[in-house]
């Protein structure tokens, strides 16, 4: 039906990869590229092998609009997804205005220098996209995007108003690695250390780092503490669902995985702020990221599960209720299909069935730059369950939040 190329041959990037494949109907023609072409010749090898399905490959720096045009010109796709890092967003985004290309990520724009992402700098593209008649979907990863999908499902089958939101995510899966993160490490560890923020009666609160946890049942399992961080799409969920009085994102990290950070932290490690070394200037938060383990390096041997969804409190027809709905991923499933951990597949499968969206649902493909939660959640629901992702909801059941 469609051609489709993919920015970044990470974790995420091979699951969308093999996802893609596995969906030859809709992307009838794949390439995916990187900066370096070795690891998406890797990943086509391997699809080959599991799936039959041939994908092309190519090398591009994503930081160079021009380079990125000249790509995109000769594969001539119709929808670009963008897995690769948040510092590349805008140039890519530039790169579909100038081609005719429509845009979906997984993660907000943020600069490389500044440990800081929110949306305006994407919002800023609104017209622009629009007048072009392109789409960009931002942010169509699980946290964001199937969190949002969420919160979009509820109000429109649940509630008339929404208050409380409360997004719990839970990896309880084990590596074996005495200390690895389970998505790109700079973009992970710049994330959690930064203040943590939440959304209470219109304003934000902000807070140290970690400082506000508390332990959280996670279905399938059990207790495990919760961190409250900040975490992009409560900046949209609060402007598209105006009623919510609090909203909060949470995230479990064991003890050792604290004590880890807190060392790197004490010593310097996680700093983003270049020095002198050698005669040469290093950040010692991207050396870092080269001697730990990569992500997609964990899938092998992972135990386990992710559990992540939304907790929710509001009002349906003047009566007080609440809502979970849930996903619980597992490790070793997912290295079975597309040789890949859970954290990696959660957003990957997201990214296509966005991707999938755009381009066979009339509804979904509009001009202009969306978060996923301004779009039709119901084609998306019935996608998670039909690729992997599949979601459980309780109605009226108590909630561990304070209201």
């Amino acid at each position: 039906m469609s051609k489709v190329l993919i920015i970044g041959a990470g974790g995420v990037g091979s699951v969308v990869a093999h996802k893609c494949a596995l969906n030859s109907g809709v992307f009838t023609e794949i390439l995916l590229a990187s900066r370096t072409k070795a690891k998406c010749d890797k990943i086509a090898a391997e699809i080959l092998e599991m799936h039959g399905v041939t994908i092309q490959t190519a090398q591009v720096d994503a930081d160079i609009v021009a380079e990125t045009v000249l790509l995109i010109k000769r594969f001539q796709p119709k929808v670009l997804i963008n897995v690769a890092l948040p510092y590349q967003d805008l140039t890519i985004m530039e790169a579909c205005l100038a081609t005719g290309v429509h845009y979906l990520d997984t993660a907000n724009y943020e600069p490389k220098d500044v440990a800081k992402f929110e949306y305006s700098w994407q919002w800023a593209y609104q017209q622009r996209f629009k007048d072009a008649g392109l789409m960009a979907v931002l942010g169509c990863g699980f946290d964001p995007g199937v969190t949002q999908v969420f919160t979009a499902y509820a109000a429109k089958h649940h509630f008339d108003e929404l208050h409380y939101l409360d997004i719990i995510d839970c990896n309880a899966g084990d590596h074996g690695k005495a200390f690895a993160t389970n998505f790109n490490p700079e973009i992970n560890i710049r994330e959690i250390t930064q203040p943590g923020r939440y959304w209470e009666n219109g304003e934000w609160i902000e807070i140290p780092a970690m400082s506000i946890h508390k332990p959280i049942e996670y279905p399938c399992i059990g207790p495990k503490e919760s961190y409250v961080l900040y975490h992009e799409e409560l900046e949209s969920l609060v402007k598209n669902f105006p009623t919510l009085k609090r909203a909060r994102f949470w995230m479990t990290f064991g003890q050792a995985y604290i004590t880890h950070l807190n060392v790197l932290e004490n010593v310097g490690m996680t700093s983003i702020k270049p020095i002198k070394f050698q005669g040469m200037d290093i950040v010692p938060l991207e050396f870092l990221k080269a001697v730990l383990p990569a992500p997609d390096s964990l899938g092998e041997n992972y135990s386990g599960q992710t559990s992540i969804g939304c907790q929710i409190k509001g009002i349906e027809n003047g009566e007080e209720k609440t809502y979970y709905v849930w996903n619980n991923c597992d490790h070793a499933e997912c290295y079975r299909e597309v040789r890949a951990q859970a954290v990696s597949y959660t957003t990957g499968v997201p990214a296509m069935i966005g991707a999938m969206l755009m381009l066979t649902n009339e509804e979904w493909m509009k001009p202009g730059v969306y978060n996923v939660e301004e779009l039709n959640p119901d084609p998306f629901m019935d996608l998670l369950n039909q690729h992997g992702l599949h979601w459980n909801e309780r109605i009226n059941v108590n909630l561990p939040h304070e209201y």
